[in-house]
């Protein structure tokens, strides 16, 4: 158990201090995460120095786990709210036909192929059948795996990156 948890299970905060030992929550600990930074940010700290923080000042550390205990319930719903929409989009997903889904993974293979036979294959075949194929250009490699990218992450981080450049 760490020394946060700890603090909240001393200070009477069940909620926090479940979430902190993650009892309540994912096994990755994105929730336990959000609660840490929801300390922090109550104490104006980096989440690296709660522990140490609890240490020297537990008092000042159990006040911003109280405010933090006050919002768990709005913590908890928003957590669960995320969670059924990836279970929603997964279910979406089971129903979709086998080739709706395909082209993310055969996107995948031609791509890595093609880096493939850019870097090593193209150069093995000239060497052994002394041949002199041209390799495709690699600004059109990276363009087309930037392309593929973008819209397998749904365009969101291309147009987020747009959108910071275009307010400088």
């Amino acid at each position: 158990m760490s020394a946060l948890a700890t603090i909240a299970l001393q200070a009477g905060l069940p909620l926090v201090e479940r979430i902190l030992s993650r009892k309540l929550g994912d096994a990755n600990g994105q929730l336990a995460a959000d609660v840490i930074r929801a300390i922090a940010g109550r104490l104006t700290e980096e989440p690296e120095n709660l522990d140490a923080l609890a240490e020297a000042n537990p008092g000042r550390v159990i006040d911003a786990m109280r405010e933090v205990e006050r919002s768990a319930p709005e913590i908890l719903a928003a957590y669960d709210r995320d969670l059924q929409l990836q279970m929603a989009a997964l279910e979406a997903e089971q129903d979709e036909p086998t080739w709706h889904k395909a082209w993310r993974p055969g996107w995948m293979y031609l791509l890595g192929f093609l880096w493939l036979w850019n870097l090593v294959l193209l150069h093995v075949a000239n060497a052994v059948w002394k041949i002199a194929l041209p390799p495709l250009p690699t600004t059109d490699l990276l363009a087309l795996t930037g392309m593929f990218l973008a819209l397998y992450m749904g365009g969101h981080t291309v147009l987020r990156l747009m959108g910071k450049a275009g307010d400088k």
